[in-house]
């Protein structure tokens, strides 16, 4: 299969899951095709293009930003990096839906946070831990206490 094609792929692929985060965010079934299928699919059309480019990935390339430019001039990095994009932007999405169950915060709120989610990743998340913020006074993370 070519990068385009596993692009093409995964760029269908998480629409569907999106539309259930934003729709659909309580159905018992939302999580487990978003986080049990879709982003499965993209973890695993990643590991592939991954495998098949391990040979010509130039690790040390990461240390520098002209070295990373270099990396997204092959057509598989392109896509990997675009699944991996995807995939961990759908997971924020899947965070800032759960989280606002957890505390109680409108769905309808969350839906623009959602949507640059999608678009913009971590604008989204940025957006969501000022709602959080405004709506529960609290923009931090919820840990366990020790001792």
């Amino acid at each position: 299969m070519s990068p385009d094609q596993f692009f093409q792929i995964a760029n269908t692929m998480v629409l569907p899951a999106w539309l259930l985060l934003i729709i659909a965010p309580t159905w018992k079934w939302t999580g487990r095709i978003v986080v049990g299928v879709i982003v499965t699919i993209l973890s695993v059309l990643y590991a592939i293009l991954l495998l098949q480019g391990i040979g010509s990935l130039d690790f040390s390339s990461f240390g520098s930003l002209e070295g990373v430019m270099q990396l997204f001039t092959e057509p598989s990095a392109v896509a990997m990096g675009w699944i991996h994009y995807l995939a961990f932007d759908l997971m924020v999405g899947w965070f800032i839906v759960n989280d606002a169950q957890k505390h109680g915060i409108n769905r309808y709120l969350t839906i623009p946070c959602l949507l640059l989610s999608f678009m913009l990743g971590p604008t989204g998340l940025l957006l969501y831990f000022l709602l959080r913020l405004f709506a529960k006074k609290n923009h931090f993370l919820d840990t366990v206490e020790k001792g």
